[in-house]
C-alpha cells in the first residue's frame, strides 16, 4: 500500500511571535498569558477533539471555515476552527513597538476614505468597542482596487 502524500493540518497552539511580556504596556503579561494560554488554547483544543475522527480531521483551519460557515447556517465546528484562526491573526498583527499613525500610501487611503486619519482612528475604535467578544476589529484593503492586480 502506497504512503499517502496528503497534506494533513496539526492544530497546535502557536506562541505569539514576542515574549509574553513583549507588548506592555498596552497588554500586559498576564493579559496574554490568559488570553493566548488559556482563551486561545481552549479553542485550539476543542477544535481537535471535535474534528477527531470526522472528515474534517486533518483538514486546514482555511478548509474548516469555509466548509463548515455553510452559507451562514454554521456548523459546529466553525467557532472553534474560526476562533483559533482569528486569535492567530490577531497575535500575528502586533508587535512590540507597533502601532501609531500610518505613513506612505496607507496614510493617503485612510485621508480619502475616512476625511483624516483622526476619523479613522474615531471610526475604527468605535466598531471594534461594539463588536461582541474580545472587542477587536480588522481594516482589510483590497489590493485589487489599487490597480495591483491588472494583467
Amino acid at each position: 500500500m502506497a504512503a499517502s502524500s496528503a497534506v494533513t493540518a496539526d492544530y497546535v497552539l502557536k506562541p505569539p511571535p514576542y515574549s509574553l511580556d513583549a507588548l506592555e504596556p498596552h497588554m500586559s503579561r498576564q493579559t496574554l498569558e490568559f488570553h493566548w494560554g488559556k482563551h486561545h488554547r481552549a479553542y485550539v483544543d476543542n477544535l481537535k477533539k471535535q474534528v477527531l475522527g470526522s472528515e474534517l480531521e486533518g483538514k486546514t483551519l482555511d478548509h474548516i471555515i469555509l466548509n463548515t460557515y455553510n452559507n451562514g447556517d454554521l456548523l459546529p465546528a466553525f467557532n472553534n476552527a474560526a476562533q483559533a484562526w482569528n486569535h492567530e491573526f490577531f497575535w500575528e498583527s502586533m508587535k512590540p513597538g507597533g502601532g501609531g499613525k500610518p505613513s506612505g500610501e496607507l496614510l493617503a487611503l485612510l485621508e480619502r476614505d475616512f476625511t483624516s486619519y483622526e476619523k479613522f482612528y474615531d471610526d475604527f475604535n468605535a466598531a471594534a468597542a461594539t463588536q461582541f467578544g474580545a472587542g477587536w476589529a480588522w481594516l482589510a484593503w483590497d489590493i485589487c482596487k489599487s490597480n495591483a492586480c491588472k494583467p
